[in-house]
């Protein structure tokens, strides 16, 4: 009897991640209405990767009417299972107050969780709100070791802050050459992108 509740979970599992690259490949392909209905369906099933498709979709209003609470509710599925990106598309709901009331301190929860797994974005984020003190106590060292964290991973906006941080001496020593040694790499990372990665 257990073997075969074990190969159900299995095949049901196989069915559900076959169903959400299937919904993927319509998205990528435009076909929205038929990505949502396959993105829901896993989604309902508890496939994280699914309710993260699924809340992207809400919260851009593809093969939908534009719905931030929807989106809320399919992200916060997600990242409660470890998807970093649904973490990080959650503390911005959060901070920006979308689909749910407006709490910095639940966004920095959910920065800080996506900023753990290497979300780039999430760490300058997260820096930024330690920085400021938005949602948290505002501490320099932990704003400048997850500015360095996103800089090392081509955030021009972190290399920025950094380069402020420095010239500044906020919570390190006054330090020109290295303010204007993080300046340099933004510009020159900006200048070739032709764009910025400002999230915050």
């Amino acid at each position: 009897m257990k073997a075969l509740l074990l190969i159900i979970a299995v095949l049901f599992s196989a069915n559900s991640f076959a169903g959400v690259d299937e919904a993927y490949a319509a998205y990528d392909n435009g076909a929205y209405k038929k990505a949502i209905h396959l993105f829901k369906k896993s989604a309902e099933q508890g496939v994280s990767s699914a309710q993260y498709g699924l809340g992207v979709m809400y919260d851009n209003g593809k093969g939908t009417v534009q719905d931030y609470k929807k989106a809320f509710h399919w992200y916060k599925k997600a990242a409660e299972q470890g998807v970093s990106s649904a973490q990080y598309n959650l503390a911005l709901m959060y901070k920006n107050g979308e689909g749910i009331v407006q709490d910095y301190k639940k966004a920095f929860h959910w920065h800080k969780k996506a900023a753990e797994q290497g979300v780039s974005s999430a760490q300058y984020n997260l820096g930024k709100m330690y920085h400021v003190g938005l949602g948290t106590v505002q501490d320099y060292k932990k704003a400048i070791h997850w500015y360095k964290k996103a800089a090392e991973q081509n955030n021009a906006d972190a290399q920025n802050n950094l380069g402020n941080m420095y010239i500044n001496g906020e919570g390190i020593v006054k330090n020109y050459v290295r303010a204007h040694m993080w300046w340099n790499i933004a510009a020159a990372l900006v200048s070739s992108s032709k764009c910025s990665t400002a999230c915050f």
